[in-house]
């Protein structure tokens, strides 16, 4: 097995070494940010991976490189921001100003603030991919239910109708209704009270009197009478109006419906009825 000598002094290694001391060949970046102890190259190393997180952010926008190649790139997205987050922190211990403070936010290609879930963030069509996108739907917030005494903080006068006239509206419409309605009122009782005269009118025109006397009756009680004379019997006129079946059936009529309001009606029922008896002039 060959020291480390010898494989110092293979062609590959000298002409690696004459590339290192032309300056020809790319330094790498550190793995760790704690090996860098020049702040100008930390600098350096912070603007490349920045280059880097804005290459990838450009192919993450497309949607057709398919959901295995997207997860890829933004897991990479995720690694590079936190390997930019570990230069700033050096770059700060050694001296230099504090990007995470100052920094400005991490925005997409529509200017939008980078949404995320501790830490890990979604960029492009990341954000669209199955089982995402219902991280960034927010639940609609529950409606909270008012207590008793923030519902009656709401009740006031003017809750229970005492305030309805102070608007000035109200009042006249009511007058003018309460007109309307009276004039109704007074046209339908006086329609009522002409269709019952009438009735009663034609009902009396119908009715037979039982005071008029007929001619061919007179002559009929004259004979009678002369007959009853010769055969010495007595004769009865009446001097006094007798009524009709009609009437007697109303007078019985009234005289019961008098008898049952003295027995359940009270004194002010009573007193109400004959008021109104009274006014109607029955």
């Amino acid at each position: 097995m060959a020291r480390n000598a010898e494989k110092a002094m293979t062609a590959l290694a000298r002409f690696r070494q004459a590339q290192l001391e032309e300056g020809k060949v790319k330094e790498r970046r550190p793995f760790l940010a704690s090996e860098c102890s020049e702040l100008p190259k930390a600098e350096k190393w912070r603007r490349q991976i920045i280059s880097e997180i804005s290459k990838k952010v450009a192919q993450i926008q497309n949607a057709g490189l398919g959901e295995f190649r997207i997860r890829d790139l933004n897991d990479e997205i995720n690694k590079l921001l936190r390997e930019k987050g570990h230069w700033e922190v050096r770059i700060k211990d050694l001296g230099g100003p504090d990007y995470a403070r100052v920094g400005p936010r991490m925005l997409d290609h529509e200017g939008k603030e980078v949404p995320g879930n501790r830490g890990y963030k979604y960029f492009g069509a990341a954000r669209d991919l199955p089982g995402v996108r219902e991280l960034f739907e927010k639940e609609p917030a529950p409606s909270l239910r008012k207590t008793r005494a923030e519902l009656m903080k709401d009740v006031d006068a003017e809750y229970y109708g005492y305030r309805d006239e102070d608007d000035g509206v109200l009042l006249p419409l009511e007058t003018q209704h309460e007109k309307q309605a009276v004039l109704e009122a007074v046209h339908r009782w006086r329609s009522d009270r002409e269709s019952r005269l009438l009735v009663d009118k034609q009902d009396e025109e119908e009715e037979e009197s039982i005071y008029t006397v007929h001619n061919e009756e007179l002559e009929d009680d004259e004979n009678r009478e002369e007959q009853e004379g010769e055969e010495g019997g007595v004769s009865f006129i009446a001097h006094v109006p007798v009524p009709s079946q009609r009437e007697v059936e109303e007078a019985l009529v009234r005289r019961k419906k008098m008898e049952l309001l003295q027995r359940y009606a009270s004194e002010t029922l009573q007193a109400q009825s004959q008021e109104a008896r009274t006014l109607l002039g029955l």
